[in-house]
C-alpha cells in the first residue's frame, strides 16, 4: 500500500503540495487526475524518493520512502520524459536496470521480446518516441515491481500497443498483486482500467474514492417537465443545467434514486438517468460549469 499523509512541498515560496493525502490500496490500479499544475508529478516524485517532503510522510507498506534503497528497488516508474543513457542500446540499459533492481528477471526480459519486437542491439536514441516508450515498459516490467508508478504512460503508443501494454500491466495486478498508480489526462482510458481515483487541484486531493462509488455519487438526468415549467425550479440542487428544446440535462451530486425523489414533486413527464463518464465527473468535481471549456472569440 502506498500512503501519503499531510504532504507539504514548497519551491521558492510556492506551495506545490498543501497537505496532500493519498491512499493507494495494495493490488489496486489508482488513477491520479487533475488539471495542469495540480501537483500530480510532484506527488509521483515523492513516491519515488526523488523529492524529500518538507513535512508529512510518504510510505510504502508502512516504510518511509525517502533515502531508503530497499523500498525504492521494489518500485519501477515510467515518467513522461523517460531517461536513458544517450549512447546506450536496449541491452546495455537492461544490464543497468539489472544492476539496480535486485528482482530484475532476465527470463521475463526474454519473454517480453514477443510483446516488444525491437532489436535490442539498437541505440535507444535512434528509435521513435513510441518505440522508446515500449522499451521503457519492457525494462520496467522486467524488474518484477511491487509498485508501478506511471506518468502519462501510453502517450506516443499506437492503439494496438496501448492495449498490449495495459494487458501486461493488468496481468501483473491480477497475478502478482502489483500496485499501480497512474497519472494521465486520458480519462477515458483510465476509466477502463482504474478501480480507485483521486482528483487533485492546487496541491490537494479534493476527492478520493473507489471509481464505482464516485460514479454513483453523481448523476446526469435528462428531464422533460410539464408545459408550464420553463426553467429548472430553484430548489432543485444542480451542478449544471443545459436545455435543448424541452429537454433539460441536469448534473446532480447524488445518486439516481435520490435525484428521482427530488424531482418527483414536480411530476416530470420524462426522467432518464445517464451514466457519467470519468471526464464529466472530473469537470464537475473541479467546479461545475465554471470549469467547462469556454467559448473564446479571437
Amino acid at each position: 500500500m502506498i500512503e501519503i499523509k499531510d504532504l507539504v512541498k514548497t519551491f521558492d515560496g510556492f506551495k506545490a503540495l498543501d497537505g496532500t493525502n493519498i491512499v493507494v490500496p495494495k493490488g489496486s490500479v489508482y488513477g491520479l487526475v487533475g488539471p495542469n499544475g495540480a501537483g500530480k508529478s510532484t506527488v509521483i516524485r515523492h513516491i519515488l524518493g526523488i523529492y524529500k517532503e518538507d513535512s508529512g510522510s510518504v510510505t510504502i507498506d508502512g516504510t518511509p520512502v525517502w533515502d531508503n534503497q530497499s523500498v525504492k528497488e521494489r518500485c519501477a516508474s515510467i515518467p513522461d520524459d523517460w531517461y536513458y543513457f544517450p549512447n546506450a542500446t536496449i541491452k546495455e540499459m537492461m544490464h543497468y536496470y539489472k544492476g539496480i533492481y535486485k528482482n530484475f528477471s532476465e527470463e521475463r526480459y526474454e519473454k517480453l521480446k514477443e510483446a516488444f519486437p525491437i532489436d535490442e542491439k539498437k541505440m535507444i536514441r535512434h528509435l521513435s518516441k513510441g518505440m522508446q516508450k515500449q522499451v521503457a515498459f519492457w525494462l520496467a516490467l522486467s524488474t518484477m515491481p511491487e509498485c508501478l508508478i506511471l506518468d502519462e504512460p501510453v502517450d506516443g503508443l499506437d492503439p494496438v500497443m496501448r492495449r498490449q501494454v495495459w494487458s501486461l500491466m493488468m496481468s501483473d495486478v491480477s497475478e502478482r498483486g502489483t500496485t499501480v498508480l497512474v497519472s494521465s489526462h486520458n480519462l477515458r482510458e483510465l476509466e477502463d482500467v482504474c478501480d480507485h481515483v483521486g482528483i487533485m487541484d492546487k496541491g490537494k486531493v479534493l476527492i478520493e474514492r473507489d471509481l464505482n462509488e464516485l460514479q454513483d455519487n453523481m448523476v446526469k438526468l435528462q428531464v422533460v417537465f410539464g408545459a408550464d415549467v420553463t426553467e429548472v425550479p430553484k430548489d432543485i440542487p444542480v451542478l449544471h443545467v443545459s436545455k435543448l428544446g424541452r429537454v433539460f440535462t441536469l448534473i446532480m451530486r447524488m445518486n439516481a434514486e435520490r435525484a428521482m425523489e427530488v424531482l418527483k414533486p414536480y411530476s416530470p413527464m420524462l426522467v432518464d438517468a445517464i451514466p457519467l463518464t470519468l471526464e464529466e465527473i472530473f469537470i464537475y468535481e473541479l467546479g461545475g460549469e465554471n470549469y467547462e471549456v469556454k467559448d473564446i472569440v479571437i
